[in-house]
């Protein structure tokens, strides 16, 4: 479809608020939809007819400087796999100098982190998410369809000696899966300064897949409770996005939970998403999106790229109704969304 500017918008100095007054301060940004694994949970393990033309960092620039000049704070770049991309660093480089972001992350499955950490801490990026759904490499193997635990775990204690910090490990817990070593990583905080994210599977496969390794946080955190002693909630802990956070006695990492599936957050979302070939996605549930990218190759204006974030604005869900129609509201793929 031709791209047609929109009528002009006067929302240069608003603030990025959608119809349901929530304020817009983060932007998830994917960068490609390539990955070097095929979790089970994410992609077919033959892959995916990849997306053909991509956002370049010009671009992403153009996109995220007009964001921040209405009060975008918060950028986290992921993919597919992010750092399969070539010249991040120099991406993340550049966006640290973006006027008006106060912070700048990134969740990577590890598997080229272990070179490419210190080029990422030289740029300016200070946070990471590292995607490990288990510390057995032989699950690890059968979640991700490939052998590459330990050049992950390099990875990761690469990025804690170059000065990451906290670095966030991500777990999507799969009943009958995964879900036993929830002790295994749970120990870990107690020698390492890490934060475990317990992530609820989101129907983002199949829909039997997901009903057979869904597992809700109720009765997993009286679990740990059991074996562990009480969690302390911490309090407006920096940078938790929409993970409880708590801590365990004499542990040095803390413990966070993301529940989308059993308590949603959506009254509280303060996030849209940025695909690598340039759809604004309001909620993540939802397939509504508006494109960008046409309106960047026809050489258009701020003015007209800030008029389509404002759509974007208009069109984001009050609640993303995933108990209501979850066949229909089910995901293909979470790789060609971003993580």
């Amino acid at each position: 479809m031709p791209f047609s500017p929109l009528a002009p918008v006067q929302s240069m100095t608003l603030p990025l608020v959608d119809a349901y007054h929530r304020a817009i301060t983060y932007m998830r940004i994917s960068i490609t939809d390539r990955c070097n694994l095929r979790c089970v949970y994410c992609m077919p393990e033959a892959g995916l007819d990849w997306m053909r033309h991509l956002l370049t960092d010009d671009d992403i620039l153009r996109i995220v400087g007009v964001a921040a000049r209405r009060g975008l704070k918060k950028v986290r770049i992921t993919g597919g796999e992010p750092l399969v991309r070539p010249g991040v660093a120099a991406l993340l480089r550049r966006l640290a100098q973006v006027t008006g972001l106060s912070d700048l992350a990134l969740t990577t499955n590890g598997v080229f982190l272990a070179e490419q950490a210190q080029d990422l801490y030289d740029a300016g990026l200070r946070r990471l998410n590292v995607s490990l759904d288990s510390l057995n490499p032989a699950t690890f193997a059968r979640i991700v369809r490939r052998d590459l635990f330990d050049r992950v775990w390099e990875g990761i204690e690469r990025a804690e000696q170059v000065g990451f910090a906290p670095i966030k490990i991500n777990v999507v817990l799969q009943r009958g899966i995964n879900d036993h070593e929830m002790s295994d990583f749970i120990r870990l905080i107690f020698r390492k300064p890490y934060q475990i994210r317990f992530i609820e599977q989101m129907p983002c496969a199949t829909w039997e897949t997901w009903v057979r390794a869904y597992r809700p946080f109720t009765p997993i955190r009286e679990e740990i409770e059991a074996q562990w002693g009480a969690m302390t909630p911490v309090p407006n802990a920096q940078h938790a996005g929409p993970a409880e956070v708590y801590a365990l006695p004499g542990a040095m990492g803390t413990i966070g939970f993301i529940h989308a599936v059993s308590h949603d957050f959506c009254d509280r979302c303060n996030r849209i998403r940025l695909t690598a070939d340039g759809k604004i996605r309001p909620c993540l549930f939802s397939e509504m999106a508006v494109d960008l990218l046409p309106a960047l190759r026809a050489d258009c204006d701020d003015a007209t790229l800030d008029a389509l974030l404002h759509q974007s604005l208009r069109i984001k869900p009050e609640y993303h109704e995933l108990d209501m129609l979850p066949r229909e509201k089910m995901l293909a793929t979470m790789v060609n969304i971003g993580g």
